[in-house]
């Protein structure tokens, strides 16, 4: 039942996440007056308020580039991390499909793909993938360093949230800002055309980050290094 709960912890606060975080670039697009800002602030504040909620649950990863990490780091095993994965897939499915559901109401898509990510600001694959990487490297050696560390619990949800708005302030403009395979996915299967063409970009790009976010952590934090 405790691993029941934790799934649908997860489902539940990946779903908060799109649902939040892209719905504020739909509705509010993603100008550089004001817009850009705003949406960076949605993702962030998500991710606190979920903290407190599901945080002692699950860990609040809604997101399986940190699952990922959190398995190299042997706190998670094979079971719970494909379980994982699959809720926060589900999870991120379900948040878009609240955006395209409030759509069908007649209200605007200022994003005109479901706040779906791409390529084109940021270069091409090659740009996407490099944008992904460094900010998903960023903000995953974050949430290692904060959550190593039980004294930090009470401020971790805000330290992630802040870590998350900033990433995105960079980002948003470049790619609309991934550092999060099933943020990516949920919305690319509703949108379609290159958003779903290109999603493994948002895929293979924050996974790397992970990889490369746990490795540098590890060695930072290796005791025999002098």
């Amino acid at each position: 039942m405790n691993r029941i709960k934790k799934y649908c912890s997860e489902f539940i606060g990946t779903m908060v996440l799109v649902f939040m975080g892209c719905g504020s670039a739909v509705f509010l697009g993603c100008d550089p007056n004001g817009g850009h800002l705003a949406v960076a602030l949605a993702f962030g504040l998500s991710i606190v308020a979920m903290a407190y909620v599901i945080g002692s649950v699950s860990g609040c990863h809604i997101n399986p580039a940190v699952s990922l990490a959190m398995f190299l780091r042997k706190k998670l095993g094979v079971l719970d991390f494909v379980g994982y994965v699959v809720a926060q897939i589900v999870g991120a499915i379900a948040g878009a499909g609240l955006i395209k559901l409030l759509l069908s109401f007649g209200l605007t898509d200022l994003t005109g793909g479901l706040g779906s990510n791409g390529i084109a600001n940021a270069g091409g694959i090659g740009g996407a993938l490099t944008v992904e990487v460094i900010l998903t490297f960023i903000f995953v050696l974050v949430i290692l360093g904060v959550t190593s560390d039980e004294s930090k619990g009470s401020v971790a949800g805000v330290v992630i949230g802040l870590t998350l708005t900033f990433v995105h302030i960079v980002g948003i403009p470049l790619t609309g800002t991934s550092v999060n395979p099933a943020r990516s996915i949920g919305p690319a299967l509703f949108a379609g055309g290159d958003a779903l063409a290109n999603v493994w970009v948002f895929i293979v790009g924050p996974l790397a980050g992970a990889v490369l976010a746990f490795l540098v952590y590890s060695f930072l934090r290796n005791k025999k290094v002098s």
